[in-house]
C-alpha cells in the first residue's frame, strides 16, 4: 500500500511516517552493534551501491524515428524506438503505448513538458487507445527491445491547429508491484498545422562553413609557392560523409543563409594544388587534391544563386579583441585587414559576390565594446543572441530580429532557444529526434503568440557543427518545407526588416557578458606574441625585393593567430602561434652577417672587408651595413668612429662590404657590425671583432735611417776613392790622358730600403 501511494504521489500520514521511523531504528539497533564490533583496522567503508531506477523512470525509453514529423490528416504516424530495462527486476506484461495530447498553450508550455522526465498522471498525453500498442510478455533487467507504432493521423484527436504533446509509455509489473503502473515515458511535440497559417513567421536559418586553421605560415621556395599544412584533418572534413562534405551536400536542398569563413575556401583551394603536409620534423606530400577539388565545385554550384556572408578572414574572436586585444597596438588593424580580404577572398573562389559587412561574435553574446570592435572593421549587422540580448519589457511574444542600436548599427538578436537546440551530441537516434520536434514545435508555437503579428526570427545554430549536428538542423528544416506557418528569408533582407518598436534596443554592458564565456578568450599574451610577430614581418618586409612571397603567408597566418576556433584551446593555439614566429626568425637569420675573426693593421691605413650572406631564393636590398670603433685610433674614412654603407645582394650569394680605415697609433680596437634597414631598425644579430693596430714605430725609423746614412756615407766613400785613381791615371809615366774604358760594368746597387706606401693589405 505504501508504494501504490508513493507511486500516485501522495505522502504517508505523520502517524504512520513517526511508526516506520521507529520501527527502523528498532530493528536496525542490533544490526548497527554487530557493525561496530567488526574491527575496521584496514578496512576500507563499503562504497554505497548505485541505486537503479524506480517508478516511471525504471525503463529508458527512447524515440528513434517519428515519421511524418509534421503530418497531415491522411498520414499515418509511425514512432520507432528502444526500450530499456534500468531496474534490477524482470518487467512482465510489458505494454508500449502512444500518447497524444493535451494542446499546449505558448512556448514555455513547449519547455515545462520538454523538463518533466517522471511520468505525472492528468498532466501527461492520456493513450491513443488499446488497439494501437506494442506488447512484450517480458522485459529483462538490462536488457533493449526496439518497437514500432503504427497510428493513422485521424485517430489522434487533434482538432485544433497547434503543438500536441506526444508521448511514448511503457507500462508492466514487477515482483515487488504486482499491480501494472507505467515503468517509463518519453515525450516529444508534435505540430498540427494541416492548412497554411494566414500569418506566417518569417525565418531566416544561418548555415554555418567555419573550420579551424589547418595552413601554416610555412611555404615552400618553387614558384608557386607550395603551402605546408599542420595536417590533412580538412581532407577527412571535405571527404564524402565528412563534417564539411554533409554541410554542403544538406545545405544545397535547405533555404538557409550561406555563412562562410574565407579561410577555409583558400585552404581548400590550396589544397587542390600541391601541398605539403608536416610529419614530424620534415613534411610529405598531400595527397587529397581530388577532394578538395569536389569540395570546392559541389559549394561553387550550391550558393551561385544564394546569399553568402563573408566573415572576416579566419573568423577573428571578436570578444577576445575587445576584452584583452585592442588595447595591444595593431591588433584592430589586424582585424581590418582580415575584413578587407575577405570579399576579395570568396569572389575569387567561389565566383559570387558576399556580403561582408555582418560580424559575428562567439555564441551572440555581446557588450558595447564587442560592438565598437565590430564596426570599426566595417560591420554594420552584428548577430547577436537572445540570451544575452534580453527584453527589458514583458512582451507576450518573441519580437523581430532586427534592432537598431545606435550609429547605422543593426542588431541581429537570434531566437536562443532555437538555436541551442542542437547543440550537443546529436548522433544518437533519441536526442536527433527530440530536437528535430521540439524545433518545429517551438517555431509553430512562436507563431502562434501574435498571429496578426508576423515577425522576422533568426536562427544561428553551432558554429561549427558537427555531421550529426547538421544532419538534425537538415531535418528540422525540411519539415517546414511546407511553409505551412513559416516562410524562408534571408540574413540580408532580415537586417532589413521593421524592427519592433517595443523590443528592447539596449546592448549589455561588458559585467553581463558569460563567465564562461570570458574564460575561453585569448590571453592579452596572444595579442602581444602577434604584435612581435608583425614588427618583425614590417622590418623583413622592407629588405626583400619580392615582399609579397613572404607579406601574405605571414599575413594570413597571423589572421588565424586570433581565429574563434582556438576558443577552448590555448596550448594548441599558443603553439600555433609560436610555430609562425619561429619560422619568421629563421627566415630572417637566412640575411645574416659572416662571423670575422680578429684584424690586423700594419700602417697608418688600410681597407677593411665585411661579409654580408643572404641564403633566401630572392633577393635583398636597401640595407645599411654600419661599423663602429671603441677607440679614437681606429677611424673609418678619416672623419669619425662609425661608417655605414649600403647592402643589396642577390638570392644566395654574399657580399664583401669594403671599409676604409685610418690609424693615429698602436693598440687594439673593438669594431662593431650592424645591419640596419633604411628605416633605422637594427636587423639581425651584430657581431664584434678586435682590431689590432701596429704602426711602425721610432726605433724602427731610427734603425733605417741609420741604415740609408751608411749607403750615403759608401757612396760618398766609392766616388772619392775612383775620383783619385783617375788623378793618378792621368800623371803616368806615358804622359798619355785618362784610360776611357770602352765597355764599362754598371754599377748594382742594393735594393731600395724605403718604407712601403699606403695601402698595405689586412693579416686576418
Amino acid at each position: 500500500m505504501a508504494e501504490a501511494a508513493d507511486f500516485q504521489g501522495t505522502r504517508p500520514s505523520p502517524a504512520r511516517r513517526w511508526l516506520r521511523r521507529t520501527a527502523s531504528a528498532v530493528l536496525g539497533a542490533p544490526l548497527l552493534a554487530g557493525l561496530l564490533a567488526v574491527p575496521a583496522a584496514g578496512a576500507a567503508p563499503a562504497a554505497e551501491p548505485a541505486k537503479a531506477p524506480t517508478g516511471s523512470r525504471t525503463v529508458d525509453v527512447s524515440l528513434n524515428t517519428l515519421s511524418p514529423s509534421v503530418p497531415t490528416e491522411d498520414d499515418t504516424l509511425t514512432v520507432s524506438g528502444t526500450l530499456t530495462n534500468k531496474g534490477k527486476e524482470t518487467i512482465s506484461s510489458a505494454e508500449v503505448d502512444l500518447r497524444v495530447g493535451p494542446r499546449l498553450s505558448g512556448r514555455g508550455e513547449v519547455d515545462d513538458a520538454a523538463k518533466r522526465s517522471a511520468y505525472v498522471p492528468g498532466v501527461d498525453p492520456v493513450t491513443v487507445g488499446d488497439k494501437y500498442t506494442v506488447k512484450f510478455p517480458k522485459l529483462a533487467k538490462g536488457i533493449s527491445q526496439d518497437f514500432t507504432l503504427t497510428v493513422p493521423v485521424d485517430k489522434l484527436g487533434m482538432d485544433d491547429p497547434g503543438v500536441y504533446q506526444l508521448g511514448v509509455s511503457v507500462s508492466g509489473r514487477t515482483t515487488t508491484t504486482p499491480y501494472e503502473q507505467v515503468l517509463g515515458i518519453e515525450r516529444s511535440f508534435l505540430p498540427w498545422q494541416p492548412e497554411a497559417s494566414d500569418s506566417r513567421t518569417k525565418l531566416t536559418f544561418l548555415w554555418p562553413l567555419i573550420a579551424s586553421p589547418h595552413v601554416t605560415a610555412e611555404t615552400r621556395s618553387d614558384e608557386q609557392q607550395t603551402p605546408v599544412f599542420t595536417n590533412d584533418d580538412l581532407a577527412k572534413e571535405l571527404a564524402p560523409g565528412g563534417r564539411l562534405e554533409q554541410l554542403v551536400s544538406l545545405g544545397s536542398r535547405l533555404p538557409v543563409t550561406w555563412v562562410v569563413d574565407p579561410d577555409l575556401l583558400a585552404s581548400v583551394a590550396a589544397m587542390a594544388g600541391k601541398y605539403e603536409v608536416e610529419s614530424g620534423d620534415t613534411t610529405v606530400p598531400g595527397k587529397n587534391q581530388a577532394v578538395a577539388k569536389q569540395w570546392l565545385s559541389a559549394l561553387e554550384k550550391v550558393v551561385e544563386d544564394g546569399k553568402v556572408i563573408a566573415l572576416p578572414f579566419a573568423d577573428p574572436d571578436l570578444a577576445s579583441i575587445a576584452h584583452r586585444g585592442k588595447n595591444v597596438s595593431g591588433t584592430l588593424s589586424h582585424l581590418q585587414n582580415a575584413s578587407a580580404v575577405a570579399a576579395t577572398t570568396v569572389e575569387t573562389i567561389l565566383h559570387v559576390k558576399p556580403s561582408t559587412d555582418f560580424a559575428w561574435p562567439v555564441n551572440g553574446a555581446v557588450d558595447s565594446s564587442i560592438v565598437d570592435v565590430a564596426t570599426s572593421a566595417g560591420a554594420h549587422n552584428v548577430i547577436a543572441r537572445s540570451d544575452s540580448f534580453r527584453e527589458t519589457r514583458e512582451l507576450p511574444y518573441t519580437p523581430t530580429a532586427a534592432r537598431p542600436i545606435g550609429g547605422g548599427t543593426t542588431a541581429l538578436v537570434a531566437d536562443a532557444r532555437l538555436s541551442t537546440l542542437f547543440d550537443g551530441d546529436m548522433s544518437k537516434a533519441g536526442s536527433s529526434t527530440r530536437a528535430v520536434q521540439k524545433f518545429l514545435a517551438q517555431t509553430l508555437a512562436l507563431t502562434e503568440q501574435a498571429p496578426d503579428n508576423e515577425r522576422s526570427i533568426v536562427v544561428a545554430p553551432p558554429r561549427m557543427p558537427t555531421a550529426a549536428q547538421a544532419q538534425t538542423m537538415a531535418r528540422a528544416l525540411e519539415g517546414l518545407a511546407g511553409n505551412r506557418w513559416t516562410q524562408p528569408l534571408d540574413l540580408v533582407a532580415a537586417a532589413e526588416v521593421k524592427p519592433d518598436p517595443r523590443a528592447t534596443t539596449k546592448v549589455p554592458r561588458a559585467s553581463a557578458y558569460p563567465k564562461k564565456l570570458r574564460a575561453q578568450e585569448l590571453p592579452t599574451q596572444a595579442f602581444q606574441d602577434i604584435r612581435t610577430t608583425q614588427g618583425s614581418l614590417d622590418s623583413f618586409e622592407t629588405i626583400l625585393t619580392q615582399p609579397e612571397r613572404v607579406v601574405t603567408p605571414f599575413g594570413n597566418a597571423v589572421n588565424r593567430s586570433m581565429s574563434t576556433s582556438w576558443r577552448g584551446r590555448s596550448l594548441e593555439a599558443q603553439q600555433y602561434r609560436d610555430a609562425v614566429r619561429d619560422y619568421l626568425r629563421s627566415l630572417t637569420s637566412e640575411v645574416q652577417l659572416i662571423e670575422k675573426s680578429d684584424v690586423t693593421l700594419s700602417g697608418r691605413s688600410a681597407t677593411i672587408p665585411v661579409t654580408v650572406q643572404n641564403k633566401l631564393v630572392q633577393g635583398v636590398d636597401r640595407l645599411v651595413l654600419q661599423l663602429t670603433s671603441d677607440n679614437i685610433r681606429l677611424k673609418f674614412n678619416d672623419d669619425g668612429s662609425m661608417a655605414e654603407l649600403p647592402v643589396s645582394i642577390a638570392g644566395g650569394h654574399s657580399q664583401s662590404v669594403k671599409f676604409d680605415t685610418a690609424t693615429s697609433a698602436n693598440g687594439r680596437a673593438q669594431v662593431t657590425a650592424r645591419l640596419y634597414t633604411e628605416d633605422g631598425t637594427q636587423y639581425g644579430e651584430e657581431m664584434t671583432f678586435t682590431v689590432k693596430v701596429s704602426e711602425v714605430t721610432p726605433t724602427v725609423l731610427l734603425v733605417i735611417a741609420g741604415g740609408l746614412l751608411l749607403l750615403v756615407l759608401a757612396g760618398i766613400r766609392m766616388y772619392s776613392h775612383r775620383k783619385r785613381a783617375v788623378a793618378s791615371d792621368t800623371v803616368d809615366g806615358n804622359g798619355d790622358g785618362p784610360e776611357q774604358p770602352s765597355d764599362p760594368t754598371p754599377d748594382t746597387g742594393p735594393e731600395s730600403g724605403a718604407p712601403s706606401g699606403t695601402g698595405e693589405k689586412v693579416d686576418r
